[in-house]
């Protein structure tokens, strides 16, 4: 039985070396990237079976994603189409004042006409647990519908639900995200949101703790997990509160931490980890990713446990 079956769309990302602008390079760095793809690579790195389903184009750009998933031990089980486009975006790396700059060109994917009638969809009922996030039903209106159909399919098949909000500023407004997120949370098992997120797209106050409670008693979470960028994470769980701090790391490219907390996190539980523990192997994977170029961990068990046993860090369970 598979372990873990995520959905949605990778991309290629074009980044320019170093700190250098797109309008004055030359050439540009090339990775396979996606939140649903970036978590099935960590968690499968992990120890985790692990399969990305989703929709690309029969081109070689489309098999550009697929080589790279599979180099990792990730089973893409791709539906493809002849004359959909690759979507990529580009990805300008600075520090302050610059900051990072992110550029989509994802308009028309071949993901975002996917149905879950073309999907192979026995993967997700006979998967211990299914993950997408929020990112894929702010892509296309048939991108929603097979969204709300997939994590209908898992819970009604007893599979496990993850759902990460994620959410992307440059793909719709805070208000249309919650209107269109909250009516797929009845479906959802374990919810992942940042902390900001949880106040400016899903209307949450209070702090960490409060949030979570809020979000559990109203549509009944078995798990949920907030973000908090260099503060750690939180975790409510049957009632029971855990904080996790960060892992002190060289920051090289942050993007795709997220997806890297998320993977250790469930490559953790889902292998029977405590939450605590688990919080802590996901911050930990989160820390190694910091250190690398592209979306993707490239870790492995024994580096994401040297920095649970040696790392400095400032977690508090309670």
């Amino acid at each position: 039985m598979t372990d873990l079956v995520t959905f949605g769309e990778s991309m290629l990302r074009l980044s320019p070396p170093g700190q250098q602008r797109l309008e004055a390079i030359d050439s540009l760095d090339v990775h396979a990237a996606g939140a649903e793809s970036n978590v099935a690579v960590a968690a499968e790195r992990l120890g985790l079976d692990t399969v990305w389903l989703s929709k690309l184009p029969d081109s070689p750009l489309g098999r550009r994603v697929t080589s790279a998933l599979g180099n990792h031990g990730v089973e893409a089980d791709i539906v493809w189409d002849d004359d959909a486009r690759m979507g990529t975006y580009y990805v300008e790396m600075a520090g302050k004042p610059r900051g990072t700059n992110v550029i989509y060109d994802r308009a028309d994917s071949a993901v975002t006409t996917a149905t879950a009638d073309e999907l192979d969809t026995d993967r997700i009922a006979e998967a211990d647990a299914y993950y997408t996030s929020g990112i894929t039903p702010a892509l296309s209106e048939t991108l929603l519908e097979t969204s709300r159909e997939l994590l209908a399919l898992a819970d009604d098949s007893d599979t496990t639900t993850v759902f990460d909000v994620n959410y992307r500023s440059k793909l719709w407004s805070p208000a249309d995200a919650r209107n269109t997120l909250e009516g797929l949370f009845d479906d959802i098992d374990v919810l992942v949101v940042a902390e900001r997120d949880a106040r400016a797209v899903l209307d949450r106050e209070g702090d960490a703790e409060a949030i979570a409670r809020d979000l559990a008693d109203e549509f009944d979470f078995e798990l949920t997990l907030i973000t908090r960028g260099g503060e750690g994470s939180f975790a409510l769980h049957d009632g029971d509160v855990f904080e996790q701090g960060v892992f002190e790391a060289d920051e090289y490219d942050t993007v795709g931490t997220g997806d890297a907390f998320v993977g250790g996190f469930l490559a953790s539980w889902l292998d029977g980890g405590s939450v605590p523990d688990s919080l802590e192997y996901g911050a930990a994977t989160a820390s190694l990713k910091r250190t690398m170029p592209g979306d993707i961990a490239l870790v492995t068990p024994e580096e994401v446990q040297r920095v649970v046993d040696q790392g400095e860090q400032s977690g508090i369970s309670r």
